[in-house]
């Protein structure tokens, strides 16, 4: 087993594209639940409306400014049509209706009614949608190594998109560091703790609870542009698993902090790989197949992290007393 390549390969996944792109997810899930305890399981349904609305907006000439554009009032517009009848259920109920909305987005987006603009099943190249992107690019075609990775300068998993990517999430959690300390935070805070209480207080709860989930919707949209940039448009792609995922890296990573998200997706991420990995080296030839050895990758990373939200359940940076399950 070449432990070099290993450690390259955790290291190329840890700061790829996917990492990037659950770390907005996961960002905009903890504005949902770790600052306002929404309980929001349809956060893949913003990713992929944010893939659909950039990837159908550049294939129909639209420039790359006005496809971001599109893939954020995509999520707007979803979050307001999912908020304004339901975020005045509590807890489980709303669970169960953000997941039926993300899967409803799913199947339409895999219908064959609208083959012609998602693709249907088949969904949308990248080659269709991804050259507004690369042509922004200000460097020349090329690869370039940094330590032990060398990448492509342009094309989808590339420096440029990493780039862009990082710097993304290195606003966002900027923007989340003083939205917490703003007075608009601190009444998302006090939703969380106690609804009836701030209600007293004379604040609309249900805005406040509109707002946060519109915000955090857009920043699950740019996750799902950073992540079909790097690949294409499958609305399989951004199904429920996805929203899991996510979820597992909130609670890994810490609810209601700054960086919980991002670290989580770090560790998620590479721990995933280094455990394949690790097994495709130990593991006898023709004992277990790659796919076998995937699932057992799967199994061994979950167990981990339930032990880790067992007796860890504010996650690693997390504080206890701001784990809003645990305030009710």
């Amino acid at each position: 087993m070449d432990l070099g390549q290993l450690f390259t390969n955790v290291l190329n996944e840890m700061t790829g594209p996917t990492a990037i792109a659950y770390a907005l997810a996961a960002i905009g899930l903890n504005i949902h639940f770790g600052l306002t305890g929404l309980i929001n399981m349809g956060q893949a349904g913003f990713m992929l409306l944010g893939a659909y609305g950039f990837a159908i907006t550049t294939i129909e000439g639209g420039p790359l400014w006005l496809a971001f554009l599109v893939a954020v009032a995509a999520a707007v517009v979803f979050a307001l049509l999912l908020g304004l009848p339901t975020l005045k259920l509590r807890g489980d109920y709303l669970a169960i209706v953000t997941i039926a909305a993300a899967e409803i987005v799913r199947m339409i987006g895999r219908s064959t009614a609208l083959t012609e603009l998602t693709g249907g099943s088949e969904g949308l190249t990248g080659n269709s949608f991804k050259h507004t992107f690369q042509d922004a690019s200000p460097f020349p075609d090329d690869r370039w190594t940094l330590g032990p990775l060398t990448l492509a300068t342009n094309t989808s998993n590339s420096w440029w998109l990493r780039i862009v990517g990082w710097a993304v999430v290195a606003l966002a959690c900027l923007f989340v560091w003083r939205l917490i300390r703003s007075p608009w935070g601190r009444v998302l805070k006090g939703i969380r703790e106690d609804e009836d209480a701030v209600r007293a207080l004379g604040k609309n709860v249900y805005s406040y609870k509109l707002q946060a989930l519109v915000l955090g919707g857009v920043f699950g949209a740019l996750g799902g542009i950073v992540f079909v940039l790097a690949s294409s448009v499958q609305a399989d792609s951004l199904g429920r698993p996805v929203t899991f995922n996510t979820w597992t890296i909130l609670l890994l990573g810490g609810a209601a902090t700054v960086l919980g998200p991002v670290l989580g997706s770090l560790l998620f991420w590479g721990a995933l790989i280094f455990v394949r990995g690790l097994l495709r080296g130990v593991v006898p030839d023709g004992s277990l197949t790659v796919q076998q050895i995937e699932q057992v990758g799967w199994v061994l990373v979950g167990i981990t992290l339930m032990l880790l939200i067992v007796f860890r359940p504010q996650g690693i940076l997390g504080d206890k007393k701001e784990l809003a399950i645990n305030a009710r």
